[in-house]
C-alpha cells in the first residue's frame, strides 16, 4: 500500500503539503471575510505574477461583490552573498493608478519579506485609499522583515512547496495542491 499523500510526477515523489480540496475550502472561508470587509467599497486586487495567479483567480471567482484586477511582477536579487536581503527590481508595473483606491495585493508565498516590504513601500507612495495583503501562504518561522498581512490562507513550515501557482525552475505550477519534493 503507497502513502496516498505522495506522489510520483516525471520520476520526482512529492509530499502533498495541502491537498486540493483543503485549498478550496480555505479560499473561500477567506473570499467571505474579503467579501465582508470590503461590502460597499470598489477594491483593485493586485496579483504579483506569476505564482500568484492560480490563487487570484480562485478567490476573486468566489468573492461576490464588484472588483477589479491588475497585475505587478517583480524580480529579487541578492545583495551580496553573506546578506539575505533582496533588491528588488518591478518588471511589469500596474496599469491601473491606485491613488485613492482601496488595494488588496493578492501573493502567493511570503518568507523573509523582504520582496513585500519593497512593494508595499512602491505602492502606498502612490497614494492608495487603503492597501491591505492576502497571502495564500505563510512561512512566518523565515520572516526578517516586520509586515502586516491582513488575510493568511495557511502557516507553512520553512520547507521549500510547489504547486497551485509556486514553480521550481518554471514547472509544477499546474499542480492542483501544495507540495514539497520528498526527500
Amino acid at each position: 500500500m503507497t502513502n496516498p499523500t505522495i506522489e510520483t510526477i516525471a520520476n520526482t515523489k512529492i509530499d502533498v503539503l495541502i491537498d486540493s480540496k483543503t485549498l478550496q475550502a480555505r479560499i473561500t472561508e477567506l473570499s467571505k471575510v474579503i467579501t465582508k470587509d470590503y461590502q460597499g467599497q470598489d477594491f483593485l486586487m493586485v496579483c504579483i505574477l506569476s505564482g500568484g495567479v492560480m490563487f487570484l483567480t480562485d478567490l476573486m471567482r468566489q468573492i461576490s461583490i464588484p472588483h477589479q484586477i491588475d497585475f505587478m511582477a517583480v524580480a529579487s536579487y541578492l545583495q551580496g552573498i553573506t546578506k539575505s536581503e533582496g533588491r528588488v527590481r518591478i518588471t511589469m508595473d500596474l496599469l491601473t493608478d491606485i491613488e485613492h483606491i482601496n488595494v488588496l495585493l493578492v501573493e502567493d508565498i511570503i518568507d523573509t519579506g523582504y520582496t513585500l516590504k519593497h512593494v508595499l513601500e512602491l505602492l502606498n507612495s502612490r497614494s492608495p485609499k487603503s492597501l491591505r495583503v492576502c497571502t495564500l501562504l505563510d512561512k512566518h518561522e523565515r520572516r526578517e522583515v516586520d509586515i502586516k498581512l491582513d488575510y493568511i490562507g495557511f502557516q507553512i513550515p520553512d520547507k521549500f512547496v510547489l504547486g497551485y501557482g509556486l514553480d521550481v525552475d518554471g514547472y509544477w505550477r499546474n499542480l492542483p495542491y501544495i507540495g514539497v519534493v520528498h526527500t
